[in-house]
């Protein structure tokens, strides 16, 4: 699951499919620009973001055969939008879009046999770059947990990335995975991708499944949904560290467009509880 990577010299343009889902998109965005140093408007780097969430299926709904259609399609005719109006680098910010059977497709489209797309934008992958900022920041870590949707859980896309570099990996058991981690995502009426927010039944089920995690061993957690950083925006929960994915996709998408403006990690503000 590597990145691809354009050899044009085209001014640096980030491009980001921004309804996997919407919140999401937004908050990458909001964190390119608070990692950017800049002192005015004019020092921010060009961003354009594609939100057409009615287009793309829901990723844990097909990787669990409950969705026919395979949401690669749709991400691939939002990237040529964003490619069209200009963009060389371009992220996904769904940790299940990266699932291989949606984002094998999606790679195969851009620059495989037979793609249709005559300049590709770099398209970074956000499992990739959440497991090299891990290794980064935590380098003496060992076991780390996950929380995600039911869809990266099962197909084990976290353990796959972090257990060759090393790393014991841990996540919910099926009965909290189920009943409590997934539902404070797709709740229709309580969670995260309905109100944008925490509510404080989501925020409480996804502690007891942190607290779990902690009693498995996990010495950092990585809030493995783009949703999940929504609910817990510290670096930290009762000391135990959390790991946003959003974060590190942003940082790896500002170091490869300008790497002069990338905020050192020094800068960045305290974990708070």
């Amino acid at each position: 699951m590597s990145s691809l990577s354009s050899a044009d010299e085209r001014p640096a343009v980030i491009g980001i499919v921004g309804g996997v889902g919407p919140f999401a998109g937004l908050d990458l965005q909001r964190k390119i620009l608070e990692q950017t140093v800049a002192a005015r408007d004019q020092d921010h780097l060009p961003v354009i973001a594609v939100s057409w969430p009615a287009r793309i299926a829901d990723r844990t709904e097909f990787l669990l055969g409950q969705e026919r259609v395979n949401p690669a399609q749709a991400i691939v005719e939002q990237l040529r939008l964003l490619a069209g109006a200009g963009a060389t680098l371009a992220a996904i910010p769904c940790n299940t879009a990266h699932a291989p059977a949606i984002f094998d497709v999606v790679v195969d489209r851009l620059t495989g046999r037979g793609a249709d797309f005559e300049r590709p934008p770099r398209l970074l992958n956000m499992i990739d770059e959440t497991a090299a900022h891990l290794a980064g920041r935590f380098p003496s870590l060992r076991t780390v947990g996950v929380l995600s949707t039911t869809g990266t859980w099962r197909t084990r896309l976290y353990p796959a990335a972090l257990e060759p570099r090393g790393f014991r990996v841990v996540v919910p058991d099926e009965t909290l995975q189920l009943e409590t981690v997934h539902p404070a995502i797709y709740d229709p009426t309580r969670g995260i991708k309905a109100t944008g927010a925490p509510s404080a039944w989501a925020r409480a089920g996804l502690t007891r499944a942190i607290a779990a995690l902690r009693d498995q061993g996990a010495e950092a957690i990585i809030l493995g949904c783009t949703e999940l950083p929504l609910a817990f925006p510290q670096r930290s929960l009762d000391s135990l560290p959390l790991v946003d994915p959003t974060l590190a996709l942003a940082r790896a998408l500002i170091g490869a467009a300008d790497p002069e403006r990338l905020k050192p990690w020094t800068e960045q503000p305290e974990a708070t509880e």
